[in-house]
């Protein structure tokens, strides 16, 4: 089947880490888009992606009309409300791809791409190590370009990406103590930079903690849009290893699609499927456990977002109008 990029919709509820996977599937695809950002009316909110009455409404009429009328061929969606808009979608036609474990049985979308650590299975589900990402060597070339400055920094050049608190993942401030303390004698013996970026997920108290605890490190320490640009995909680029809060499968997903040691912090905090996760990342000798001293080892980058688009590809039978 022929389809027409135009006709290819990608959903996602504004949570970065949903969004992300989306567009980076859908770039992968090689297919334009449309995006949406979903907010939920109603009783949706709370039980999509069940289908109650009213549910084609949903997402309000703007979204409904566009459907309507528009008819995409192939929806893209990640997150709980957006497989209930891809639901919404497949009703009137379209094919549909949902990222992430719907909690509801697989037939009610054409495919599903689960991680592997979730251990669902089933005909029309593909999984994938971690979570799905843009990070590759082009995309790692386009950020060092674009935050070149920080290769002034002395080396080593150390990122550290610190995320917080989960149900699976206790990371709080005893947590970041233990990881701040190894820190501390890695820079008393190695010297060099350090690049401390947050995540939504970060506490203020956390924050705080850190610009105190490394305001005379050379490097710099982003939490917050009043730090100024979100020098993330700089640090990922110019890093020479990375340091990891192990309550993110998002951030060690897009560390480990780089090409450097990546090292995560006690990831034996980490409970269920975020620890089967570490569990096979540490089989696969992708990661290791931070420790005061952090020893180089040979890497491969682990990426599977171009691996999973292919097979997606094939599978939808799905070419460019240009090919």
């Amino acid at each position: 089947m022929k389809l027409s990029n135009a006709s290819t919709w990608v959903l996602h509820d504004g949570r970065s880490g949903h969004r992300r996977q989306a567009l980076a599937l859908a770039d992968a695809m090689g297919l334009d888009h449309v995006e949406w950002s979903l907010t939920a009316t109603g009783l949706a909110h709370w039980f999509a992606p069940r289908r109650l009455p009213g549910a084609g409404n949903a997402f309000g009429a703007e979204f409904a009309n566009a459907l309507e009328a528009e008819r995409p061929g192939l929806v893209i969606g990640c997150g709980r409300l957006a497989a209930l808009a891809t639901r919404n979608a497949r009703a009137l036609g379209a094919r549909t791809v949902q990222i992430l474990d719907p909690r509801l049985p697989a037939r009610h979308w054409d495919w599903l791409v689960l991680p592997d650590h979730d251990e669902k299975r089933g005909d029309n589900i593909l999984t994938c190590c971690g979570s799905l990402n843009p990070v590759n060597a082009e995309w790692l070339a386009q950020a060092s370009m674009k935050h070149a400055a920080l290769l002034s920094l002395p080396s080593p050049r150390t990122a550290v990406l610190l995320g917080g608190c989960t149900p699976a993942v206790r990371f709080d401030r005893s947590a970041f103590e233990v990881l701040a303390s190894k820190i501390e004698y890695m820079l008393a013996s190695d010297g060099g930079s350090l690049l401390v970026s947050g995540s939504p997920r970060t506490s203020p108290e956390i924050a705080a903690l850190a610009r105190e605890r490394w305001r005379d490190v050379p490097g710099l320490r982003w939490f917050h849009p009043d730090d100024g640009e979100n020098p993330y995909e700089g640090l990922l680029a110019i890093a020479e290893r990375i340091i990891v809060s192990p309550d993110s499968v998002n951030m060690i997903s897009e560390a480990c699609a780089t090409a450097v040691p990546v090292f995560v912090a006690e990831p034996e905090r980490a409970t269920g499927r975020v620890h089967r996760y570490l569990d096979a990342l540490l089989k696969r000798r992708r990661i290791r456990a931070q420790q005061r001293v952090l020893e180089p080892f040979d890497v491969r980058p682990l990426i599977e977002t171009p691996r999973v688009a292919a097979q997606l590809r094939e599978k939808l039978g799905l070419w460019n109008e240009q090919d």
